[in-house]
């Protein structure tokens, strides 16, 4: 390999560090310099979108089934959640992970059915099922609260509002931590391989031996159970969930838009349309109100993102900066007769040097590297 490109790709590396810990360090003091505990909410806010979208894109990424239903996951962990804190009386962490897990449970049947189609008649299905759980959640009225709601109660009733917010900030934020940290090592699996497979190439996949559907359904399960777990904590931190607002599909669309504005086929990806669109959303409701310029402003980014950015913003700018910055060196170079002898010998040695394979006088020609 080139110096040049070695020593390119060696900053690049550096770069990529830098710009981690950069984030995390803003992430890790974002609270500590807000002005007001409005932003605060703003922040938590974008991290409950950054771990849904992660969370989905565990199947949209890594399989390419785009899944427009994911809010229905989010729904029943945030009302398995509040049902066992105020049904059973269970802890309020404890009803957490047992709502995630009854999530993940219910997501095998669910996966099993749904995962047998593809392409539009997945979408459809994933839309059914959205639904079907907000027409159950609303007319349940005596066990779910119906279109009244269901008011959660707070897991630390002894604190003041703002560290309530500051408490759950930090634990928005360990939750999206695992949730990339399952994404990346999976992406680096024998398993990811396979998953890959299926999304470039689903029946060629399966004709090499790849389990396609065992491997659609693991994943389909391993994401639903992160969507339980954030809508389970957006639950307990908010305190009052409303079926309409749970089971919405568009919680499901924003989804999809964040991870496909940042890039679904990246780590980062999801977070970085979380933080565009998160914070766009939140303006948007604050500035304009209950009017639906929020759900325009949804529309024209997934237009811009469809039209001139398909592969989302982090491949778009990385192969921009590939451009900018190319050392001018090309797969072709030129090397001397004598040069291509003294490779050859010393990868034979046994060969004569004298043996001339190539049919050409000494002198410059181009090989490919």
């Amino acid at each position: 390999m080139p110096r040049g490109s070695e020593s390119l790709r060696r900053s690049g590396r550096f770069l990529r560090l830098g710009a981690l810990l950069a984030g995390i360090a803003v992430a890790l003091s974002f609270p500590s310099f807000v002005p007001s505990p409005y932003e605060l909410t703003v922040g938590i806010a974008i991290l409950n979108y950054a771990v849904l979208s992660t969370s989905w894109n565990f199947v949209g990424g890594f399989t390419g089934y785009i899944s427009l239903g994911h809010g229905a996951f989010a729904g029943l962990g945030a009302y398995g959640t509040g049902l066992l804190v105020t049904k059973a009386e269970l802890p309020s962490f404890a009803a957490l992970f047992t709502a995630a897990a009854l999530v993940a449970v219910l997501a095998v049947p669910v996966g099993y059915a749904a995962l047998r189609v593809r392409g539009a008649s997945f979408v459809i299905v994933s839309i059914a099922l959205v639904l079907i759980l907000l027409l159950v959640f609303q007319s349940w009225a005596s066990f779910t609260g119906g279109s009244r709601g269901l008011v959660v109660p707070r897991p630390f009733p002894g604190m003041l509002r703002a560290e309530h917010h500051e408490v759950f900030y930090f634990l928005f934020l360990a939750l999206l931590a695992v949730a990339l940290l399952a994404w990346w090592i999976i992406d680096r699996s024998r398993f990811g391989m396979g998953l890959k497979a299926i999304r470039e190439d689903e029946d060629k996949a399966q004709s090499l031996g790849t389990p396609t559907y065992t491997y659609k359904l693991v994943v389909f399960v391993v994401s639903a159970t992160f969507t339980a777990l954030a809508g389970g904590l957006y639950g307990l931190w908010f305190g009052d969930l409303d079926p309409v607002f749970q089971f919405s599909i568009l919680s499901g669309s924003y989804m999809v838009l964040m991870a496909l504005l940042g890039g679904v086929r990246h780590l980062y990806g999801p977070l970085l349309g979380a933080v565009i669109v998160g914070y766009g959303l939140e303006y948007s409701k604050v500035e304009y109100g209950d009017t639906p310029l929020h759900l325009v402003f949804a529309g024209l980014l997934l237009g811009v993102v469809v039209m001139f950015m398909p592969d989302g913003v982090i491949p778009a700018v990385t192969g921009l900066v590939a451009r900018m910055f190319r050392t001018g060196e090309t797969s072709i170079r030129e090397v001397t007769a004598a040069e291509l002898r003294a490779e050859r010998e010393a990868d034979a040695p046994d060969t004569p040097s004298e043996r001339r394979t190539d049919g050409q006088p000494d002198g410059k020609r181009e090989v490919r590297q």
